[in-house]
């Protein structure tokens, strides 16, 4: 059902690395790129993530309770992918752990533009 999610970020080109890098382990990169818009994900028939300028020249700005989340698989990705996004540039929101006893497990971070996603695996 999930086509693909846009984040606004200031710089196309940081964000596009930012992302490429982290994303690299789960199979992601750049499919489309185009002047204030870049897709990134493994396939087009998979959800994406897509950065961009705003369209209007306002400055990005992450909304309030809006958040994404990529499910890498296990527990150890959720560690590895929020370590490596760390190291990249982004700020930890909430370390990894068990947020939902057997339920859910999560790491959350903000990109270098303050955008909120998570690592999360259920179980």
């Amino acid at each position: 059902m999930l086509s693909y999610i846009t984040l606004g970020v200031s710089d196309l080109e940081k964000s596009e690395a930012f992302y490429n890098e982290l994303l690299a382990p789960l199979g992601a990169k750049t499919l489309i790129k185009m002047e204030r818009i870049i897709f990134i994900g493994k396939s087009m028939d998979e959800p994406m993530i897509s950065i961009c300028v705003p369209y209007n020249g306002d400055a990005p700005n992450p909304g309030n309770g809006n958040m994404f989340a990529i499910a890498p698989g296990s527990k150890e990705l959720v560690n590895q992918l929020h370590a490596q996004a760390i190291s990249l540039g982004a700020t930890c929101d909430g370390p990894p752990g068990q947020r939902i006893p057997d339920v859910f497990y999560g790491g959350y971070f903000k990109d270098p533009d303050g955008n909120k996603g998570v690592f999360n695996h259920f179980g």
